[in-house]
């Protein structure tokens, strides 16, 4: 059994709820090798009609036209409705596919069969109905994008040494990006390359809607020995970068890491935010000193965490602050 058949079938059956037990097919031997050389085939019946399904095996991706001409010669040898799979297929070709009227499916993301009126992308729809946003490690890699300018093609384990993320943790933020249209993937060889779509201030904008306050956990706590060499944020942030006046605490970010070891190291007292002595603690999704300068948190990360703020000097603030912004 040819090994994508098997998450083919589950694919299939998941989102269409049909049994599909497609088998190897015979008559590939008599194919022109151009045809054998590239692709697996296995037959079946979809939905009662007979399907032959053409599985691209080969590390690189070939341009739809051509896949499209593959079709037509092997249309020429049979009689059954041609399906294109591949595991992996770019957005950018995708679209191309579906241009050339291609059937194809990609396993656990989307599927297009005309001949069947189905056009599914259960890829982006799962991530848009299971949550509005990115992961944090997703966020952190945008960020960067946007921070440090990054403008050319990245691959995940130079993306993981970069951010001090695992590769596989850095191949998902790769798929997330891709189905949230924030970048296209292309693969040379055995790798996939990343691009952001547009400019850096196309990128922060398009990506709104999937960020999120970077903020895991707020509390006021007493004044503690050492909490004042964390990275500050808040509003207190806000006054450094901008004309706000001095507000009324320090607030300081912590990873969840550098806050358990705060923990452990003192005794912590929760406290009102009017006692004299607090101080406001964020505890973040991801290391707020990944992006700091001179003590404070990155403007990006500081207005993700604002902006839910609706007080008028405060949104004042960050407008000045954005408007700042060197883009």
């Amino acid at each position: 059994m040819i090994p994508e058949i098997h998450e083919l079938d589950r694919y299939l059956h998941d989102t269409l709820g049909v049994a599909v037990k497609a088998t190897p097919w015979q008559g590939a031997s008599h194919l022109p090798p151009v045809l054998r050389e590239r692709y697996e085939f296995a037959k079946a019946e979809l939905l009662g009609l007979p399907i032959l399904l053409m599985i691209d095996r080969s590390a690189e991706e070939q341009a739809p036209v051509v896949v499209r001409k593959h079709m037509e010669m092997l249309k020429l040898k049979q009689e059954a409705e041609l399906i294109y799979v591949r595991e992996r297929v770019t957005t950018y070709n995708r679209k191309r596919l579906i241009e050339q009227r291609v059937p194809f499916i990609v396993p656990g993301n989307q599927m297009y069969l005309p001949m069947l009126a189905i056009d599914l992308r259960e890829h982006f729809r799962r991530i848009r109905r299971e949550t509005s946003a990115i992961s944090p490690s997703t966020q952190v890699f945008v960020l960067y994008a946007v921070l440090r300018k990054a403008g050319k093609e990245l691959i995940p384990s130079e993306m993981a040494a970069l951010l001090g993320y695992s590769a596989m943790t850095m191949t998902r933020a790769f798929d997330e990006l891709e189905a949230a249209n924030l970048a296209e993937i292309n693969v040379r060889g055995r790798e996939r390359c990343l691009r952001f779509i547009g400019d850096r201030r196309e990128l922060w904008e398009n990506a709104q809607p999937f960020l999120r306050s970077p903020i895991n956990k707020r509390l006021f706590i007493r004044h503690t020995e050492g909490a004042d060499g964390f990275v500050r944020t808040g509003l207190t942030a806000l006054e450094h970068y901008t004309m706000l006046a001095a507000p009324a605490y320090p607030t300081y970010a912590l990873s969840r890491e550098e806050w358990k070891a705060l923990q452990k190291r003192h005794k912590i007292a929760v406290v009102p935010s009017q006692d004299p002595d607090a101080i406001g603690i964020e505890v973040w999704w991801y290391s707020p000193k990944r992006f700091e300068a001179d003590g404070f948190v990155d403007r990006l990360s500081l207005f993700l965490s604002l902006k839910a703020d609706h007080d008028e000097r405060t949104e004042a603030a960050l407008e000045e602050m954005m408007e700042r912004f060197e883009w």
